[in-house]
């Protein structure tokens, strides 16, 4: 026997949703990748399988919310800081790589299970939901495709996208989560 509850819209229908509800939705994306890698609990939760069919959006309050956590791996960072596996305390960047399938993400289950710092699941977020690398069902763009002409002028969206999916400089990947956070964050105050 299985159990289903209907929590509500899957993310995709929200594909071509105006501006401001794609901007909302993205920003509570990146939180949650920020909630679920760092938390009081010292545990990361690493999402295997990031794709739109996986997050859904509440009717009533709009809140994006986890539907399929099927692959997760967790991450006890207080025993890895106390075994002190070799690294452990050396960031690791996730590997980019391009991909025209659907929800493409890699990743080394070791590697996520003996660092303290990693910045995995922003690079699934940003590169299966919200950049211009992010494909499903035959349309990519990401979430956040076709922002009004302003925000294209300026540019900087699609840098801290860009970043965040495939960085450029070491480390990039995590000054761009947070400042692709922040920038969201103003995007939908000013929305409004």
């Amino acid at each position: 026997m299985v159990a289903v509850n209907y929590v509500g819209e899957e993310l995709w229908s929200f594909f071509n949703a105006p501006w401001e509800k794609r901007v909302d939705l993205a920003k509570q994306l990146m939180d949650i990748a920020e909630q679920l890698t760092n938390n009081d609990f010292d545990f990361a939760l690493y999402l295997l399988d990031v794709s739109f069919d996986n997050f859904a959006v509440g009717p009533r309050d709009g809140k994006v919310i986890v539907v399929d956590a099927e692959n997760v791996v967790v991450a006890d960072k207080r025993l890895i800081k106390q075994n002190k596996p070799e690294n452990y305390d050396v960031w690791y960047e996730s590997k980019f790589e391009e991909c025209d399938k659907e929800a493409c993400l890699s990743f080394s289950k070791d590697m996520l299970c003996s660092r303290v710092t990693v910045d995995h699941n922003y690079y699934a977020i940003c590169q299966n939901l919200l950049s211009r690398y992010a494909v499903w069902r035959g349309s990519s763009g990401g979430l956040l495709h076709d922002p009004p002409p302003h925000i294209a002028k300026d540019g900087q969206l699609e840098v801290l996208l860009d970043e965040c999916a495939n960085p450029k400089k070491r480390y990039g990947r995590f000054q761009a989560a947070k400042e692709l956070r922040e920038y969201l964050t103003q995007l939908s105050s000013t929305a409004r």
